[in-house]
């Protein structure tokens, strides 16, 4: 098993590696698909629904990336593992941040991942009448769709935000079950 060390130091690199947007430009980008989300639903549990389900594809996808560009190259050995490779070296890539990884549950599955910065919501204040919005809900669909693309099935979810007046975001991950790969019947080998 990899150190925390090295994840880190693998998050840094591909960090380097990444083409880079900039910062203000993509918070205020991500802020106008919120606030259209907000006008096109009106009910703000929808887009916190339509939130994570936009991360959910975006996880799908960015997996690819992640695998060829990420610099971790053996499977994760535990799900310990598949958490520090998430906090260190997924988000580094992606978003230019680290989280900490804490919180874990006796039984090893469920953890939690603490942000303490998140360029999502720079520039960000939530109206009152939003107070239930989960502005950065697609971080948590991202984390779903990538993990459930590598046989990991989650849950994933807010429970400390920032904009909420909370210290730091905690985004807690509980782990359902791995997913094994079945093939169809239509691929049996029939001899």
């Amino acid at each position: 098993m990899a150190s925390s060390k090295s994840h880190a130091r693998s998050g840094e690199q591909a960090w380097a590696k990444m083409p880079r947007v900039n910062g203000e430009f993509f918070a205020l980008t991500y802020g106008a698909m919120v606030m259209q989300l907000v006008k096109d639903h009106e009910d703000v549990e929808e887009v916190n629904t339509q939130l994570e389900k936009m991360g959910y594809n975006i996880g799908v996808r960015l997996i690819d990336e992640f695998l060829a560009k990420g610099g971790v190259n053996t499977q994760c050995q535990d799900h310990r593992e598949t958490a520090d490779v998430i906090a260190k070296v997924a988000f580094k890539m992606f978003l230019g941040i680290s989280a900490d990884v804490t919180s874990w549950n006796s039984a090893g599955s469920q953890f939690s991942l603490l942000l303490y910065e998140n360029p999502l919501t720079e520039f960000v204040e939530l109206p009152p009448q939003y107070s239930g919005l989960i502005y950065s809900n697609v971080l948590c669909g991202a984390i779903r769709g990538g993990l459930e693309m590598v046989g990991i099935k989650v849950e994933c979810r807010f429970v400390r935000d920032t904009l909420r007046g909370d210290e730091v975001n905690e985004i807690q991950v509980q782990i359902v079950e791995r997913i094994e790969e079945t093939m169809g019947e239509g691929y049996a080998d029939n001899s």
